[in-house]
């Protein structure tokens, strides 16, 4: 079997940790993103001579360039890219701040966009390559108390389903991965949290925002196994455009879609009848 190589952002902590050591003990090689030059030797030491570890913050473009062409550099081609680098803000929708709701998008969306068009002549040459979105299932579900998170997941989520049509005749795929509540960093340090000043948010933004912070560190996700897992569909000749992982998520996206469903059904007799009638469309042309 042909060596891959992986180039994986966010890797000091969970998926991207796990992904990596996953991908190197099958063979391939790994590219893996972190933003301390002190944690460079721990993590190449997961696998020695199959890691390399390069200083990238997906908000700097001129760190993106120098990291990708290093990568082609070391390795002649980039098989695999997994946008894994991001982090969530929590707090209700009108008590986030401009500022923390920029940088939310500026790390989940244009970072990874941002890393998608720096590979991208390079899969491009190759006629073939495969990129994994690490989204949520905040990316196909909203819930109060991450309404921000939820429009940098959603957004991502639509750019990756375009990027699969345009390059499908390439060979480059794509899959979006929709993670529901694991194991990692996300609802603990990595989060930013805003705390509710306003008591008409108790019951519902900040109630679900303790919620997930109350279950950081007791998630039922394995990150071992939805490594596991991502590795898995990048072996599959046709893989899906979405994968949701761990039951949570399943459970949601389905809910999720059979109520937008049902709705489209009870209110179609209102959004339905919007076009032109044929008759208003020859009337138009004569």
């Amino acid at each position: 079997m042909t060596q891959k190589v992986w180039l994986i952002t966010g890797c000091s902590t969970g998926f991207g940790r796990e992904l990596a050591k996953i991908a190197t003990a099958k063979g391939d090689f790994v590219v893996g993103t972190l933003r301390k030059e002190s944690q460079i030797e721990e993590f190449e030491s997961l696998s020695p001579g199959k890691i390399t570890a390069i200083i990238l913050d997906v908000t700097k473009p001129e760190q993106i360039k120098e990291g990708v062409d290093k990568a082609v550099q070391m390795h002649g081609k980039i098989d695999v890219l997994v946008n894994n680098a991001g982090y969530g803000v929590l707090g209700s929708v009108e008590e986030v701040t401009e500022e923390a709701m920029q940088s939310q998008f500026n790390v989940n969306v244009f970072g990874a966009v941002r890393m998608i068009k720096a590979v991208l002549p390079y899969m491009r040459r190759q006629r073939k390559g495969h990129i994994l979105n690490i989204t949520s299932i905040a990316g196909l579900n909203g819930f109060p108390g991450v309404g921000i998170y939820n429009g940098s997941k959603f957004a991502l989520e639509g750019i990756g389903e375009a990027l699969a049509a345009e390059t499908s005749h390439l060979g480059i795929k794509v899959t979006n991965i929709e993670p529901g509540p694991f194991r990692t960093d996300w609802a603990g340090r990595s989060a930013n949290l805003f705390h509710s000043e306003i008591v008409d948010y108790k019951e519902s933004a900040w109630k679900n925002v303790q919620s997930i912070s109350g279950v950081s560190g007791k998630q039922v996700g394995d990150p071992e196994k939805a490594a596991r897992a991502m590795y898995k569909v990048t072996q599959i000749e046709n893989p899906p455009l979405h994968l949701p992982l761990g039951a949570s998520s399943y459970k949601r996206a389905r809910i999720k879609f059979s109520t937008i469903l049902e709705e489209f059904d009870q209110y179609e007799n209102i959004g339905l009848p919007t076009d032109f009638t044929e008759d208003e469309l020859k009337a138009m042309e004569n």
